[in-house]
């Protein structure tokens, strides 16, 4: 191994560690794709991963300017096709051999800057939130996925963006109440936390279930080496989902809801299972 490669693929260990420490779930999904998406889907999670820290942790910090700095060094490294700081680094890799367009990337990054400015959320900037913040990071390991075959790509592009938003606005449900009381956000428009009930809960639910129904499709179409892995990420927020469905209101505002690792393990085994046995 030459020295590039040796700083290459060392760029590409720190976002697998990021994943690793951040999301179980997600590095279980991963492993279960075909190896050669292995470091592609890392190097992007670390991205959003970091990009998402600076705007949720570092409340004794100027955090714009973090972000604003984050922001630049992302372009730059992605111009330059390099950069010493190795989330940014491994990412710009995965950016310039994928193709992943830049507009996708300043969504995201547009996403991370809401955060900063506002509180409650209207119809607008909540599906701009969901779009930026995740439906684009659907559409972007789906470019790593389709490999450069274009029609691929529009093709599952919509079922894409479902999942991503389903996966979301999961999260928002999991973290209404910590979202809320560290934070002071309310993301679904409309939506009192004080005053958050059955209905309002029902219709939320609605909504997403549709999101999940759309997504699936798209699952059973993805190149053979990533549906095993996108399959795995969606049962397991289909749980999370069934279990905050299950539960009253008042529940989801006073904790936060958790899948146990060993019901994530048993949801990889089953998918790998179904998956060698030609099920969908």
């Amino acid at each position: 191994m030459n020295a590039r490669s040796l700083f290459d693929n060392t760029t590409f260990e720190c976002s697998k560690l990021i994943t690793q420490r951040y999301s179980t779930s997600f590095t279980m999904g991963i492993k279960t794709l075909d190896k050669k998406f292995h470091l592609p889907i890392y190097a992007i999670y670390g991205f959003v991963r970091y990009a998402d820290e600076i705007v949720d942790t570092f409340h004794d910090k100027d955090k714009k300017a973090l972000l604003d700095r984050f922001k630049s060094d992302a372009y730059e490294a992605i111009d330059e096709e390099i950069s010493l700081n190795p989330v940014l680094h491994a990412f710009q890799l995965i950016v310039n051999q994928y193709k992943i367009d830049k507009d996708l990337i300043e969504a995201f990054l547009r996403s991370m800057e809401m955060d900063l400015d506002f509180k409650t959320y209207n119809d607008s900037r909540y599906h701009e939130y969901i779009y930026g913040s995740a439906e684009v990071v659907g559409l972007m390991c789906l470019k790593v996925f389709c490999e450069g075959n274009k029609e691929e790509y529009e093709s599952l592009k919509s079922p894409a963006c479902k999942l991503g938003a389903a996966f979301q606005k999961v999260n928002f449900l999991r973290d209404i109440k910590s979202d809320f009381e560290e934070r002071g956000r309310v993301y679904f428009p409309g939506v009192d936390f004080n005053s958050f009930d059955k209905s309002t809960k029902q219709l939320i639910e609605e909504d997403i279930q549709k999101d999940f129904d759309e997504a699936l499709d798209g699952i059973r179409r993805l190149p053979k080496g990533a549906k095993m892995g996108v399959k795995v990420a969606y049962l397991y927020y289909q749980k999370l989902f069934d279990k905050i469905k299950s539960l009253p209101p008042e529940t989801i505002t006073h904790q936060r809801i958790r899948i146990p690792n060993s019901r994530k393990l048993s949801l990889l085994l089953s998918t790998y299972f179904e998956s060698k046995l030609g099920f969908n």
